[in-house]
């Protein structure tokens, strides 16, 4: 075994009595300096002599914890297909929302309220608690009210579509709205279908501004400024922006204001769906990048579902890129995926065929900065109209290891845990170790355990067979080999499984204080 977890069951203390967590209380320190020099007036001559004066510290009150949430999946219509006699969208999608607060001195009030406006659909009291929307029609925004600290919080929007181009498990944790942000994954080659959802939760106009990579390189959008209107969303066809790109990576940048925005990735092969999923923000360009939560079956060298790397060097100049793949039992040799040349802008698509069946998280560093993402397909049955078994896909991005986070776990799905310990080398020993929580209903501890994974390896672990009745998994770091997580969820059905994975809201661990000093001018009368 390569990780190891001590239960504490249903038994477990309750959130108050949780130990080791900074979030009670760290604090960060803002320094507001003064000259303590400055001249007394301007008929004064000379230079004053510098006066000492004491700093106080003044605690800030933590702010309100606001995610944006993803509404309904894009479905095609009808008309786009020009065949009276077939429905792209046989089945309307079952779209749902789940926000967790945990339960302890951090919890306020939970909302979910309609973008734009100030009247929540559901509103929680103090206390901690979980909210599980169906029918939902656009999408929403989550804002958990903090008490004594900054609240532990997650929501994930779902939508889950059973038949026709669409079908597939599309779901994405809610997230903080940015204004710089890296997509990558997707096409616009034939049959498949790339959109650039754009939601702006605030108050003044965002202008966003796309940048779009293709596999010869920069493409350059028809319309490059898009203008999304204050609580409203805008809808971008990235086919009709860059046609014919076999692989995508879309780069946003926001003036005036924040938007929150992923893109949806549909493809079809003739009659028969294969695959629709929600692409969301990974890390920033770096020299490493780290992507977690593939959930692989058993593939073939050569095959179109096997699952895939993708990168990018946004700069000049050429770069190598070495992978590195973690199981369970540590690195794993894939012939030919070891280094690879990326030319600046052009993207690249790694094929990782040949894995044997199991979790798995990809290390990739390079000479110059770098973005990355990572696909895994499952093969289900063929439908009635399809001359090949279905396929679904999820796409992971590349995640920030050491994170403590939050998951909301969508009612109905299988959820798992998975975790890789990623060392500086390959060869590094040690593990990392971390506190994995699943809450409840209310918000409650379910269960808590001690996980640590060995360097250099990723572990993974069902929720239902930690606790039932999970709302929610909490991962807190504790020492050791740095930890990069994420969530994966299957829906069962007869033709095939339907896949997504989640990655964490982040924890924010600090209260703010703020050390201020009178000024030194006042101080000498």
């Amino acid at each position: 075994m390569t990780a190891s977890t001590t239960g504490t069951g249903p038994a477990a203390p309750p959130p108050e009595r949780r130990g080791g967590r900074a979030l009670r209380v760290a604090s960060g320190l803002l320094v507001v300096g003064l000259a303590g020099g400055a001249l007394a007036g301007a008929t004064h001559l000379g230079v004053a002599d510098a006066v000492t004066v004491p700093a106080d510290e003044v605690e800030v009150a933590p702010t309100p914890v606001t995610l944006q949430c993803p509404g309904p999946v894009v479905l095609p219509l009808r008309a786009e297909r020009g065949d009276a006699a077939f429905d792209p969208s046989p089945v309307a999608p079952d779209v749902t929302l789940s926000a967790v607060t945990a339960a302890g001195a951090g919890a306020g009030a939970l909302a979910v309220l309609p973008l734009g406006g100030d009247t929540a659909t559901r509103d929680l009291a103090a206390g901690g608690g979980a909210v599980h929307l169906g029918e939902v029609a656009a999408p929403l925004v989550v804002r958990a009210q903090p008490q004594d600290v900054s609240p532990v919080v997650a929501a994930t929007g779902a939508s889950v579509v059973t038949d026709g181009d669409a079908r597939g498990l599309a779901a994405a944790s809610c997230r903080a709205p940015a204004n710089d942000e890296w997509f990558v994954g997707g096409s616009t080659a034939v049959g498949a279908t790339a959109t650039l959802v754009l939601t702006n939760p605030g108050l003044t106009a965002a202008q966003v501004d796309l940048e779009l990579f293709g596999p010869n390189g920069p493409v350059e959008p028809s319309t490059r400024q898009h203008v999304v209107a204050p609580g409203a969303t805008k809808v971008v066809d990235l086919g009709g922006a860059a046609a014919d790109q076999a692989a995508v990576v879309v780069h946003v940048t926001v003036a005036g204001g924040l938007v929150a925005a992923h893109v949806q990735d549909t493809v079809v092969r003739g009659f028969t769906p294969a695959g629709t999923d929600l692409v969301v923000a990974g890390v920033a360009p770096s020299t490493r990048q780290v992507v977690t939560g593939l959930v692989a079956p058993k593939s073939q060298v050569g095959s179109a579902d096997a699952p895939a790397l993708r990168l990018l060097a946004p700069g000049d100049g050429v770069t190598t890129a070495q992978v590195t793949l973690l199981g369970a039992d540590g690195p794993v040799t894939l012939p030919g995926a070891q280094r690879v040349t990326l030319a600046a802008g052009e993207v690249t698509d790694v094929p990782l065929g040949g894995l044997p069946a199991g979790a798995y998280t990809v290390v990739v560093d390079a000479d110059a900065p770098v973005v990355a993402g990572a696909v895994v397909s499952s093969t289900g049955a063929p439908g009635a109209l399809d001359d090949e078994p279905r396929v679904e896909r999820a796409w992971s991005p590349s995640t920030t290891p050491g994170v403590h986070g939050t998951v909301a776990v969508p009612r109905g799905v299988q959820a798992r845990v998975v975790i890789g310990a990623v060392g500086q080398a390959a060869d590094d020993a040690g593990e990392g170790a971390a506190t994995l929580r699943v809450l409840g209903s209310e918000g409650e501890v379910l269960s808590e355990h001690r996980v640590r994974v060995d360097a250099g390896t990723t572990g993974a672990w069902d929720v239902a067979e930690l606790a039932k009745g999970a709302a929610a998994v909490e991962l807190e770091p504790t020492g050791g080999v740095p930890l990069a997580w994420a969530v994966t969820l299957t829906v069962r059905q007869d033709d095939g499984p339907l896949v997504a994975t989640l990655d964490p809201v982040p924890v924010v661990d600090v209260t703010a204080a703020l050390t201020v000093r009178q000024d030194a001018r006042l101080a000498r009368g």
